[in-house]
């Protein structure tokens, strides 16, 4: 059997389906013993064609960034320390230096809550 160039393995990979693909990489794993979890995104990713069938990943971690201590920095202070380990100390300096992220990769509820009480305590808050 000839050996094909990486272009036209691409080739192949843009004809084959979703299904079609996820086989092949099972197959693939199997053969050579390995696990292609990181790569087979890439190349679903990459073998659709025009987004047709790419789907729009749903967003399950978000930051906390604390973007202002408003007129209620003490009590924003003691909501920081409420929502992390921090200290009064290291919490105070995270206010003090806004933008600062106060929680980092947490589920969309967890966010949600804490910026909802970063707001009532007078600051202002970013969920990204």
């Amino acid at each position: 059997m000839a050996k094909l160039s990486q272009d036209d393995l691409l080739a192949q990979f843009e004809e084959m389906t979703l299904i079609e693909l996820a086989e092949f990489v099972k197959a693939f794993e199997e053969k050579f013993d390995v696990t292609a979890a990181a790569a087979a995104p890439v190349v679903v990713a990459g073998g659709v064609g025009g987004g047709e069938a790419a789907q729009v990943e749903e967003k399950d971690e978000f930051d906390v960034i604390l973007t202002g201590a408003g007129d209620k920095k003490i009590q924003v202070i003691k909501v920081v320390r409420e929502l992390t380990s921090l200290g009064l100390k290291e919490a105070k300096d995270l206010v003090d230096g806004t933008p600062k992220p106060v929680l980092e990769k947490v589920n969309k509820e967890a966010a949600d809550k804490a910026a909802e009480s970063l707001k009532a305590a007078g600051a202002s808050v970013e969920v990204k």
